[in-house]
């Protein structure tokens, strides 16, 4: 598959104070981190150091892998720190960026946000790299990670407050022709599930900021609920490793067969959610993957600490399939309770 980016007009980098211990175009393997300046009160002239790894081999597309952009997600930094241990640089054909831990203090942390200055990383692209320690971050991948790849892989999971069906992630994207090459990797990846997810339109995220810069974007969603689930981890592994090959840097030594329908869902808008509206305890109706009707009863919310008040009763806003739920039961209002995805009738 050809996804060169040379022809892409690369952005001037902004001013920053951040550098790398690693060398993007020198051959071979490199393990090394992205250095951020960091003053806090007990290191005066310190730094944040964000793991990054460099495999290059030949000529060929370059691939930046990244995970840990939420701190309490787990399947996709695994699945990444398991390429730069294992991967021989002779099997590569282009280069590997791979960033497991994007968000490090929320990954040391295993948290969503980071406990340093409470920002969520996906909601901070394109950054500043004059900003706080989490806006920095992501203001380097724009800047000087993102210009220099073909193809970006978001690994995520549900974390510790949803439970998602495991299943890759298309981003809309204006371009037609990206969008068609989104669409083949995501299907490359042979995920149980492929969904269309806009985030309500959000422009800060990760793979939005990958679609804006041109590159082939690959998004995740790895189960969640705050463990690490064994199955979620061998799609993630068998998905990564089916689109290396896809895109021609990493030839799979023996080919698998398909495990996907094909079939593509998307999150319908505001219907896909389904919010707590009072505070108490979440119980829900239905199992993931349950087939669902709008109007139809939900699940319940309980305030055990008034007995005399009656359950809340919440509904589904869509017709489709139950894509996430809620981990943790206790609930305020706006919580996201369940996730419901619809059959997608967009471009292909």
């Amino acid at each position: 598959m050809s996804i060169a980016s040379a022809a892409r007009p690369k952005p001037t980098p902004r001013p920053s104070s951040a550098f790398l211990t690693v060398d993007l175009d020198r051959e071979g393997k490199q393990t090394g981190f992205l250095m951020i300046p960091h003053s806090p009160h007990d290191d005066a002239w310190g730094a944040t150091r964000v793991p990054i790894a460099v495999i290059k081999n030949g000529s060929g597309p370059t691939v930046i892998m990244e995970g840990g952009n939420h701190g309490d997600e787990y399947e996709g930094p695994i699945t990444i720190c398991d390429l730069i241990r294992d991967l021989d640089p002779g099997r590569v054909q282009g280069r590997l960026i791979l960033m497991p831990a994007n968000n490090v203090h929320a990954v040391m942390a295993g948290q969503r946000t980071s406990p340093v200055d409470g920002l969520n990383f996906n909601r901070t692209f394109p950054g500043d790299p004059r900003g706080t320690i989490t806006q920095q971050i992501s203001a380097f991948v724009s800047d000087h990670i993102l210009p220099v790849g073909d193809a970006f892989l978001d690994l995520h999971s549900g974390g510790s407050s949803l439970d998602i069906i495991p299943s890759a992630i298309v981003e809309p994207t204006d371009d037609p022709a990206l969008h068609k090459r989104n669409v083949a990797a995501v299907q490359a990846f042979d995920a149980p599930m492929m969904v269309v997810i806009s985030n309500l339109g959000e422009p800060r995220t990760a793979t939005a900021a990958a679609c804006r810069a041109g590159l082939v974007t690959v998004g995740t969603e790895m189960a969640g609920a705050g463990t690490v689930s064994l199955e979620a981890l061998r799609v993630c592994r068998r998905g990564v490793a089916n689109v290396l090959d896809h895109l021609g840097v990493v030839a799979r030594e023996k080919p698998e067969p398909k495990r996907g329908d094909g079939q593509i869902l998307e999150l319908p808008g505001i219907s896909a959610y389904v919010y707590a509206t009072v505070d108490g305890i979440f119980e829900p109706f239905h199992a993931n993957g349950t087939k669902v009707s709008a109007g139809e009863p939900a699940g319940r919310i309980h305030c055990t600490w008034d007995p005399t008040r009656p359950p809340e009763t919440l509904y589904y806003a869509a017709d489709g399939i139950l894509y996430g739920r809620r981990q943790p039961g206790r609930v305020k209002p706006g919580n996201c309770c369940l996730i419901v995805a619809a059959p997608y009738h967009g471009p292909l």
